[in-house]
């Protein structure tokens, strides 16, 4: 299998230049103009990351394939054991793809119209910026960023250039959070005031180990990308970046993306939210992760005034892992997980619109829990309209949450948020922690 490996910094920067003083790059032909076929109405995907949720990514951009929505050109990884698997996978539905080790030769490629980038946290800003810059529409998944300085040059990148991003907090594509939100919002437990989020706690690394080679088949400084370098370790990847507060930043950054997403939306709070936040928990006392075990955040919200909870582990209310309660002045509505994959409680889904209430969207559905996230994205670039359930800006919004609850742990101290400003109010050196060095050349 050749594998094209590495393109330099000043090559790919010509390259985006290039794409950028055009109008357009999607190849004539390729989408439909609003209301008229084109000669090939497939949009053409490059796979950025197809390991873990890239590999379940990659599986449903084969579908759309076989539903005539899409076409699979590219697929890439930084360890060829699961780029090599991606290429067989395409190969066993009879497609070809080109396999890459490097994201920047997808990008450069004229006729590839958009990107799924499924690679870990600490890569998501610089590829989604990068792939805007030419011209490519993008799928990213949650957390959006790690900082808020990414999140903000992704909304700028994104704006810009015209591109819809689509990032992958799925719950707000789900019928259990349509439901919830339709009662919510038209009155079922009167004005909400606190929303409680319980979930399992962070793990601790029981069992360090030393430092080493990285395996033959890991390209480990592709692999680190933006992070500062530092030498392999078993205990730092694939999946385990998530309990480092640099890279992953735990359970609230991670599944918080998810709830939170849903929260917003349930309370039509999706604008520039401004808050306070205070947070605990216990450092890990061994291994290499970070992220705290027990957690406890408090953000609270004026004008209108409510409150918002994170706990780990917290106060189980529902039957599942993780959930959330919101309470009102008569009465409280659980919604367990995300907003997907778990029913909505009953009196949420019996729940009668009032003549003239608020219906909330209802995205292009799947059977069972609705869910067609993906569909919704590829419908946005066909259209032009900005059509995705959670389009960047609104996943900047839940990030913010997700990274001032971990930088108010990090610090310990309350931290005032100025949504409109986009900073803290009255603690320069939280404020300097909004954004951080990046390695060169995987920085924006």
């Amino acid at each position: 299998m050749k594998i094209h490996r590495r393109v330099g910094r000043r090559e790919f920067l010509g390259t985006a230049g290039a794409l950028l003083s055009a109008p357009c790059v999607i190849p004539s032909g390729v989408l439909a103009a609003p209301g008229k076929p084109g000669a090939n109405d497939r949009i053409t995907l490059g796979h950025i990351g197809v390991g873990g949720m890239g590999s379940g990514h990659l599986m449903r951009g084969l579908s759309f394939w076989e539903l005539g929505s899409t076409n699979v050109a590219a697929v890439c990884d930084a360890d060829e054991k699961r780029l090599a698997a991606a290429v067989k996978r395409c190969s066993d539905k009879g497609v070809r793809v080109e396999p890459y080790a490097d994201y920047r030769y997808i990008l450069q490629r004229k006729d590839i119209d958009a990107v799924i980038i499924a690679t870990p946290d600490h890569w998501h800003g610089v590829q989604t910026v990068h792939a805007c810059l030419t011209g490519k529409h993008v799928y990213v998944e949650k957390p959006s960023s790690v900082t808020i300085e990414e999140g903000l040059a992704m909304i700028d990148a994104a704006r810009t250039n015209n591109r819809m991003v689509q990032v992958g907090a799925q719950g707000r594509s789900g019928m259990p959070a349509y439901y919830t939100c339709r009662a919510i919002r038209n009155g079922i437990i009167g004005k909400v005031t606190k929303v409680d989020c319980w979930h399992y706690a962070n793990p601790i690394d029981q069992s360090p180990v030393a430092d080493c080679a990285p395996p033959p088949d890991l390209n480990w400084d592709m692999w680190l990308g933006p992070l500062p370098w530092r030498p392999y370790n078993p205990r730092y990847c694939p999946g385990t970046f998530r309990w480092l507060l640099e890279s992953g930043g735990g359970q609230i950054r991670d599944r918080g993306a998810h709830q939170f997403s849903s929260i917003l939306w349930c309370l039509d709070a999706d604008g520039p939210l401004s808050f306070t936040v205070e947070a605990t928990g216990t450092a890990p006392i061994k291994g290499l992760w970070d992220c705290p075990p027990d957690m406890d955040v408090t953000y609270e919200f004026k004008d209108p005034d409510w409150t918002l909870i994170w706990s780990q582990p917290g106060r189980k209310a529902g039957k599942t892992e993780f959930g959330q309660v919101f309470y009102g002045e008569q009465g409280s509505l659980l919604l367990e997980w995300e907003g997907a994959r778990k029913w909505a409680e009953p009196e949420a889904i019996g729940f009668t619109v009032p003549p003239g209430g608020f219906e909330p969207y209802t995205p292009n559905l799947f059977k069972d829990f609705g869910m067609n996230h993906m569909g919704e994205w590829l419908k946005s670039i066909t259209t032009s309209e900005r059509l995705p359930n959670v389009d960047i800006e609104i996943a900047h919004r839940t990030s913010t949450l997700c990274i001032l609850g971990n930088l108010a742990y990090m610090l310990g101290r309350k931290l005032k948020w100025d949504g409109v400003r986009q900073q803290i109010i009255g603690d320069e050196h939280a404020n300097r922690l909004l954004g951080k060095p990046q390695r060169h050349p995987y920085h924006l």
